[in-house]
């Protein structure tokens, strides 16, 4: 039970936190990957109490356009896990499975706890929700669909801060291999065939 109090507390925080954070950011994305994460954990040996705690903290402060956020909300993080009683080895493994989360670091975590976490928030980075969540993205930093001369950087280099389609190939269609877990990748197969068939259909329309 105590433990359960605990997780609904850091809802209660996260949600009343990330009403600032973009859409891609925001509390149904921690909530998607809160549920990725219950999916894993079924499969996969690891703490579920740590991992969910920090899937519910990892986006917790947000900074556009900068790459510090997951040091910062690692940070925060500990602040608000000491302020809901949770142990300092369990602040620990979840602090530092926020930090190591982060895509733009390259970082493969170092704990179970964490690369659970990086798997479920990428996994909401493909599919047909991260197909949503690159064009709120696009709209909400004035970021351009594709270079209308050349959409698919066949005779250009790729620059995904200039063309929203230029991120598939950046990051999105390289998040399959990048799974740490069996049942990350699984996942992440069926996601990224939804990806390829969106590109493939695109391709047709412009």
């Amino acid at each position: 039970m105590e433990i359960m109090n605990q997780i609904q507390n850091l809802k209660k925080i996260a949600k009343s936190e990330l009403t600032k954070n973009d859409p891609a950011h925001d509390f149904e994305h921690v909530m998607r990957v809160y549920r990725n994460a219950e999916r894993i954990c079924k499969n996969e040996n690891g703490n579920k109490k740590l991992i969910l705690s920090a899937v519910l903290l990892h986006d917790i402060i947000k900074i556009k356009n900068q790459k510090d956020s997951a040091l910062k909300s690692a940070k925060q993080s500990e602040k608000i896990l000491k302020e809901n009683y949770f142990l300092d080895y369990e602040i620990a493994i979840i602090s530092n499975a926020i930090k190591e989360h982060s895509f733009s670091k390259g970082k493969i975590p170092s704990t179970i706890e964490g690369k659970i976490l990086q798997d479920a928030d990428r996994l909401d980075a493909i599919g047909a929700i991260g197909l949503a969540r690159v064009f709120s993205f696009s709209g909400s930093n004035n970021r351009p669909f594709y270079d209308p001369k050349d959409p698919f950087s066949k005779n250009r280099s790729i620059n995904d801060n200039k063309w929203a389609l230029d991120h598939f190939y950046e990051k999105l269609l390289t998040l399959e291999q990048k799974m740490n877990t069996k049942t990350g990748k699984t996942l992440a197969k069926k996601r990224t065939k939804i990806l390829k068939i969106f590109l493939k259909e695109l391709k047709n329309e412009i």
